[in-house]
């Protein structure tokens, strides 16, 4: 395989951390982007082709990292869903004007392919329905807004110039920290076996019925090794399991693989169970992905055990 070069925004992020390290054990030259501070682990910085250090949001900083000529570029940041109902001019300076500069900027520089992370909640609410990537969108928050108008963004740099943009929207992913500093905690499934580890106990903020499709970090990192070396012209794809579980389903799975790793039985509570009622199950298509090569490699149950090799490990 040719050593491609990858730029990958938000590389030292939750998902951008594992994904460099995916990419970079596969073959590809790395380049993590990192905001705040460039990552103390050695291991992970020795398989980089480079690691810098900057803001996407400087244009002039974001022309000098063109001239290195990349091949693909995974773009990785975006504030969270409660960060992103600030004020309209700074979430749109993060989530939305990146995506356009750099476009503009990269596709003046040979760039082959962008990889752009929207989210599945660009489809907005969703009932008993199998949701495929040409189900028109209907955003319900800010969060899901900026991302359907990168979208446009990149479908128009699509239609307009030589990159090959493809849009991943990504349901739910779950999975261990690489760096301690990765805020992953608050991620349900993250959540639910921290406090099955810590409390002995699961408590349920809701009624358990919330309905969600979880796929594990390293699955998205297979995923988006699919799309970067499929030679099909897809624009969009579903990034999830095509499995929906309501977060009691979850806490229950937890439940077992907890009895069976250490014999204990955890008991489970949950708020407002008089007046709970079942929503009907969506399914979120990946029919797409699969058509070009993507198969899952961790089972919930393997993820949920590899979250307790870590809290294990690291004495959380």
């Amino acid at each position: 395989m040719v050593n491609k070069k990858v730029l990958v925004t938000g590389g030292s992020g939750y998902i951008g951390a594992r994904l460099c390290l995916h990419l970079a054990n596969e073959g590809y030259a790395v380049t993590p982007l990192c905001y705040s501070k460039i990552p103390s682990d050695e291991n992970w910085i020795s398989k980089m082709d480079r690691v810098i250090l900057g803001d996407i949001r400087d244009e002039v900083f974001m022309q000098e990292v063109a001239e290195y000529q990349y091949d693909i570029l995974v773009h990785l940041v975006s504030l969270d869903h409660h960060q992103s109902n600030g004020s309209p001019s700074f979430v749109s300076s993060v989530n939305i004007t990146p995506v356009w500069s750099m476009l503009d900027i990269f596709s003046k520089k040979g760039l082959g392919k962008f990889i752009y992370f929207s989210t599945a909640q660009v489809y907005g609410m969703l009932k008993d329905e199998v949701v495929t990537e040409s189900k028109k969108l209907n955003a319900q928050n800010a969060y899901g807004l900026t991302h359907q108008i990168g979208e446009l963004i990149c479908e128009h740099y699509d239609k307009t110039t030589a990159v090959d943009c493809c849009i991943v929207r990504l349901s739910n992913s779950y999975g261990a920290p690489l760096f301690e500093e990765n805020n992953c905690w608050w991620l349900v499934v993250n959540d639910l076996c921290r406090m099955a580890y810590i409390q002995k106990e699961i408590i349920l903020q809701s009624d358990g019925t919330p309905l969600r499709d979880f796929i594990h970090g390293w699955d998205v990192c297979y995923g988006v090794q699919n799309i970067i070396e499929t030679p099909e012209k897809n624009l969009t794809y579903n990034l999830s399991s095509g499995t929906t579980l309501s977060i009691m389903d979850i806490a229950k799975k937890i439940k077992a693989v907890f009895a069976i790793r250490y014999g204990i039985e955890l008991p489970i509570s949950a708020t407002d169970q008089k007046n709970k009622t079942e929503s009907k199950r969506y399914q979120l298509d990946n029919s797409l992905i699969r058509s070009i090569g993507f198969e899952f490699k961790l089972s919930l149950e393997d993820g949920i055990n590899n979250l307790f090799d870590y809290l294990e490990h690291n004495n959380e």
